[in-house]
């Protein structure tokens, strides 16, 4: 891709910042589960096609809760690494209001974007919710990494809340939960390793669609897990943007989240 078409892209997903969820998902909209379990969701959200729950579904089964055991100290990326944050500095990322504390990025209003794009690739990326998050629950923890720009792998705090099952933490978001659900408590870090394989088009037709195999904390959740479309909430997914490379984006949704140790392998 030239240059000047990648700025061009990287700017223009750039601005498609998801709504934060505590203005796209108001709590009274929101719907307990049959079962009793406490877990929120919609029930007048269309139907995937491929599974038969509705987009956000309460009533889709919940991933087994595990314990991934003690939070390990940060993996030091390969030679052939992007490194897109190494605890020093923003320098990789477009310029927002995010911050550097503590040798780690702090998410504040709107997304995170890096300058430079990727197709089929390796992500590490490590994460934490914070322990102590004052704001309405269903912002605790809540940011997501956004392959391409386009596809979201959510970031929550699934040790307490109770989310739709396809907005847990790791979810890809709004279509399929993780296998297993491996979340830490707010406070420790977290891991994602995350293979991806881009969409790819022939003009305006789809050949084959993105799919992504990730692991949280070291535990398969994705395998070779296709992705529906772009991500979006209360909707359908679906291919609109016939791109093969774009940035990686971290989209703020009101809540502290941090982030450190942050490498791309292109594949």
């Amino acid at each position: 891709m030239k240059k000047t078409t990648t700025h061009l892209l990287t700017c223009s997903i750039a601005t498609l910042t998801l709504l934060p969820f505590a203005e796209r998902a108001p709590a009274a909209d929101l719907v307990h589960a049959k079962d009793g379990s406490g877990v929120y969701g919609y029930k007048d959200t269309p139907k995937l096609p491929w599974c038969g729950y509705l987009v956000h579904d309460p009533d889709r089964p919940a991933p087994k809760r595990i314990n991934p055991g003690p939070a390990p100290l940060p993996v030091a990326p390969p030679s052939d690494a992007v490194v897109l944050f190494d605890g020093k500095d923003l320098s990789k990322w477009q310029a927002n209001a995010w911050k550097l504390v503590d040798g780690c990025i702090e998410a504040a209003g709107g997304s995170l974007t890096s300058k430079e794009s990727f197709g089929d690739c390796q992500i590490h990326v490590e994460w934490m919710a914070p322990a102590n998050f004052k704001g309405p629950w269903y912002n605790q923890g809540n940011n997501g990494v956004l392959l391409m720009g386009l596809y979201e792998i959510q970031i929550f705090d699934s040790w307490n809340e109770k989310l739709y099952p396809d907005g847990q933490a790791a979810a890809i978001y709004g279509q399929t939960p993780p296998l297993v659900n491996v979340c830490r408590p707010p406070g420790e870090w977290q891991t994602f390793d995350i293979v991806f394989t881009a969409p790819v088009f022939e003009g305006e037709k789809l050949l084959k669609p993105a799919r992504v195999t990730m692991f949280h904390n070291g535990v398969l959740v994705h395998l070779n897990e296709e992705i529906h479309g772009e991500t979006g909430h209360r909707i359908l997914p679906a291919y609109t943007k016939k791109v093969s490379q774009g940035p990686l984006v971290f989209s703020g949704h009101d809540c502290p989240v941090r982030f450190r140790n942050v490498w791309v392998r292109a594949l």
